[in-house]
């Protein structure tokens, strides 16, 4: 067997597989042994068929498979051995005059190669990296929803202004059947307030969308909708009325604070303004940096330039998913998908080059913070070290789910990678503003 390369060009080649009778005949004769000693033919004992029988009947189809066989496994071989980075698979070439009756082969394969650059990673066009900080008013407004949720409830008759009215938002075309409770003071603009203003239990009221809350995060918790319909979500939905009720709010005690911080970590007003600043930057900082990491993204795409095997990968792409496309379909395809390509690319090269990588215990440890962090929400802040073990070794058996957190591990790894290695334009931003820019 020979097995040889041709570079089409930097991102092309051709690898031709030369296969002869001696390269295949002893296996297919064990296989053929092997049928003649269970073949049941009538008018012959098990295992004593003639083999020029078997041969006749089964000699061909065996000598094809093991000729597939060993094409596949010395085609594998060759691209490990010679280190050959190459994106997609093989394509096999058509040969008009091929014939399964010889007994010498020649096959060719497409390959494409994948492109040779550089990553730059100082250039001078800055990413923004934002700075989300709580203001007073953000602040002042969670202390009176913590107010609200331990104050006294009190049915009323009718909606007022103040008064959290409970209901189902429903609109059938867009899916969305959707129990809620809200505040009157979250809605926006006079004109939905009016339809809200001295409606009662059963009323159903006719809303647009857009412009509905004050805070569109509102909104989206109230539809049941992700982040980004909620920006541009607009259309009809119908509110039920079910319930309405006024809060007397909580007063900021020793009371209250016990309620919230049994560890006796909050103490007074002051305090517990500084612990909602606290956590809400932290939370700011997990969307922030969501958003530089999408920047940079986009940044290394448009900074790092190469060319790509594009005729080769729209023909792969012909053939690798469940249903073959059409040439036009692939073009199609190949232009939606180039973009996370050329990022894929540039991400395995900093890989690569910076030796980024993770070890079990580091996917442990990270599957186990995911865990804990759950944990505490149901009020077990301080689970044993085996519990968490456990629960960590079961989530990781499954395949898809520990693929799922050594993606997110590594995506958190090269964030700080572009963080120690990038330089940025800094902004300060209020969370508001925050939304603005970056789904204006």
């Amino acid at each position: 067997m020979n097995i040889t390369k041709e570079n089409v060009d930097a991102l092309n080649a051709v690898v031709k597989v030369d296969i002869v009778a001696d390269d295949y005949q002893d296996k297919v004769t064990e296989v053929l042994n092997n049928y003649r000693k269970t073949a049941n033919i009538p008018g012959f004992r098990k295992g004593h068929v003639p083999m020029g029988m078997v041969k006749k009947q089964y000699g061909k189809s065996v000598m094809i498979d093991e000729v597939n066989k060993l094409l596949q496994e010395s085609l594998n071989n060759f691209l490990v051995e010679e280190k050959l980075d190459i994106l997609g698979n093989p394509l096999p070439k058509i040969q008009d005059n091929f014939s399964w009756d010889n007994d010498k082969f020649s096959f060719e394969f497409e390959l494409g190669l994948a492109p040779k650059f550089d990553v730059n990673l100082k250039s001078n066009k800055k990413v923004t990296q934002y700075n989300i900080k709580a203001t007073e008013e953000l602040i002042d407004k969670e202390v009176e929803n913590i107010q609200s949720r331990y104050g006294k409830i009190s049915t009323q008759n009718e909606v007022i202004e103040a008064t959290n009215v409970t209901g189902t938002f429903v609109n059938e075309e867009k899916e969305i059947n959707k129990k809620t409770t809200f505040s009157v003071n979250d809605i926006k603009g006079k004109t939905n307030l009016k339809k809200f203003i001295g409606a009662k239990v059963g009323d159903v009221l006719e809303l647009k969308t857009k412009n509905l809350f004050n805070d569109v995060h509102k909104l989206q918790g109230a539809l049941g909708i992700s982040h980004d319909e909620a920006h541009t979500i607009d259309c009809d939905v119908f509110f039920t009325i079910e319930e309405i009720t006024k809060i007397e709010l909580a007063d900021l005690d020793k009371e209250l604070f016990d309620k919230l911080f049994p560890d006796g970590s909050v103490t007074t007003a002051t305090e517990l303004k500084e612990k909602i600043k606290e956590d809400a930057e932290k939370q700011f900082q997990q969307q922030a940096d969501q958003q530089l990491l999408n920047s940079i993204t986009e940044h290394l795409v448009a900074e790092t330039q190469f060319d790509l095997p594009a005729e080769f990968l729209q023909k792969w792409l012909q053939t690798a998913g469940e249903k073959e496309l059409t040439s036009e379909e692939a073009a199609a395809e190949y232009e939606k998908s180039e973009k996370g390509l050329r990022y894929q690319l540039i991400e395995g090269k900093i890989i690569k080059d910076n030796d980024i990588k993770i070890d079990y215990k580091e996917l442990a440890d990270y599957t186990k913070g995911f865990i804990k962090a759950q944990m505490a929400q149901y009020g077990n802040a301080n689970p044993e070290e085996k519990e968490l073990d456990d629960i960590a070794n079961r989530i990781l058996s499954n395949q898809e789910e520990a693929k799922r957190l050594q993606e997110q591990l590594i995506s958190q790894k090269l964030l700080d990678f572009y963080k120690e290695n990038m330089s940025f334009e800094t902004k300060d931003v209020t969370y508001e503003d925050f939304i603005k820019e970056v789904y204006k």
